[in-house]
């Protein structure tokens, strides 16, 4: 049975879920940041994506260990994870390769999930993926949280008052998703031209999701041009961010990526795609992004 865990500091507070380890709430001084999960536009606020990130060509790969079949996203979000360590401010989760996981994915792992406030209002999410087996593991891993827009203290904004923030101009077009939830690079979307503000606009979602890539310092932050409240994340050591609104929804998801969607002009062995890890046996890859309210 799946367990519920809230962790709270003098400020903030979050709660995860043990059922895809999934964060389920984010709050400041009692004020509701994340996306609470409304089916009407989308039942969930926080997938962990692993140990892939996006689409395979018709749901299959090859790799040396053996054929490859996962759904979008993979498998994390929605098994069971095992309460590992906890306290007042932390909690760690994981999961571990079963007969179950071994006829979809042919490899020994451990994952674990550990979340921390790690200051007033920062939340820190650690993805810590070890090898367990005797070859090499494959894998990506992806956060996907969704936050509330506006956000709390933006009263009287509306969804478009929003904008994304970089650190510094830059120039950018994002790759688009094609037919079957492959990615493609023939059909670029226009993001950003020597600017360090994005504006949000329904439009710019016209094909899916936006993916960045190489974004200035690997941070973000998505706030009200008139409050300035929302959230800033910090993301190194993850190459891409996925951000995607669907119509009309109450929300935009800031998602760090290691890997993404299945390349339309890439093959289908599994160890050949874009920015897939390849981790040694008994070695470990660790990966963290830090959320702070705003």
């Amino acid at each position: 049975m799946s367990q519920v865990v809230t962790i709270t500091n003098n400020t903030a507070s979050a709660s995860i879920d043990s059922k895809g380890a999934q964060l389920t709430s984010l709050a400041l001084d009692g004020r509701e940041y994340l996306w609470q999960a409304d089916p009407r536009w989308w039942g969930k606020h926080a997938p962990v994506l692993f140990p892939i990130v996006g689409t395979l060509r018709d749901g299959r790969a090859a790799s040396a260990q053996g054929e490859v079949r996962l759904g979008r996203h993979g498998f994390a979000r929605d098994m069971e994870h095992a309460i590992v360590s906890r306290d007042d401010a932390s909690v760690t989760f994981e999961i571990t390769d079963t007969p179950e996981t071994r006829a979809v994915y042919p490899c020994a792992f451990r994952l674990n999930m550990a979340y921390a406030l790690t200051g007033p209002a920062s939340l820190t999410q650690t993805f810590r993926v070890e090898n367990t087996g005797d070859v090499p593991l494959p894998f990506s891993v992806g956060g996907h949280p969704a936050f509330n827009v506006p956000a709390p203290g933006g009263d009287g904004e509306a969804w478009e008052d929003y904008v994304l923030e970089f650190a510094e101009p830059w120039t950018y077009e994002s790759p688009t998703i094609a037919d079957g939830g492959l990615l493609t690079y023939d059909v670029m979307n226009p993001i950003v031209d020597a600017t360090d503000r994005m504006p949000l606009t329904r439009a710019a979602f016209r094909f899916d999701t936006i993916m960045l890539e190489g974004v200035p310092q690997s941070t973000v932050s998505l706030r009200g041009a008139k409050s300035g409240h929302g959230v800033r994340l910090d993301f190194e050591g993850f190459p891409y961010l996925g951000v995607w609104a669907g119509d009309g929804v109450p929300f935009v998801a800031l998602e760090p990526w290691t890997g993404h969607a299945t390349l339309t002009s890439e093959d289908d062995i599994f160890e050949h795609k874009r920015s897939i890890t390849l981790l040694e046996p008994g070695a470990v890859d660790e990966r963290s992004f830090t959320v702070t309210l705003l």
